[in-house]
């Protein structure tokens, strides 16, 4: 598992927002915090709510939203979903689904984050 920041820059259907992303290979999924989610887009009840494990034994947490975003990092677009949660530490993290779908890698030693180019264009086959 591993923790970089990074900063990026969130864009929804509501607005912008410029901030220090925290890319966390250990999440599941992508997080935003609610307020940050509901000033960029249209928050979307999920079918189901979804409850996550959380560092600390025994504790969780539930998502009951989700919110579409493209964001940007080193000039580069990116887009995916965003799971909802009210008591967040970070303003977003993006986890281990959203890095793998974009062929994001950590690297520990820069912290940094790795992009691969070629992966940004978009293709319609």
């Amino acid at each position: 598992m591993g923790i970089v920041t990074k900063k990026i820059r969130l864009v929804g259907s509501r607005g912008e927002h410029e901030t220090e992303g925290l890319f966390d290979s250990g999440a599941s999924y992508s997080f935003i915090k609610k307020d940050v989610a509901e000033r960029l887009a249209t928050l979307e009840p999920l079918p189901q709510p979804m409850s996550f494990e959380m560092a600390e034994q025994g504790a969780t947490v539930t998502a009951r939203e989700r919110v579409v975003l493209d964001f940007w990092i080193d000039g580069y677009r990116f887009s995916d979903e965003f799971l909802v949660l009210d008591n967040l530490s970070e303003e977003i993290i993006i986890g281990a689904a959203t890095m793998q779908k974009w062929r994001m890698k950590l690297d520990m030693e820069k912290e940094d984050i790795i992009i691969d180019p070629s992966v940004t264009r978009l293709r319609f086959i």
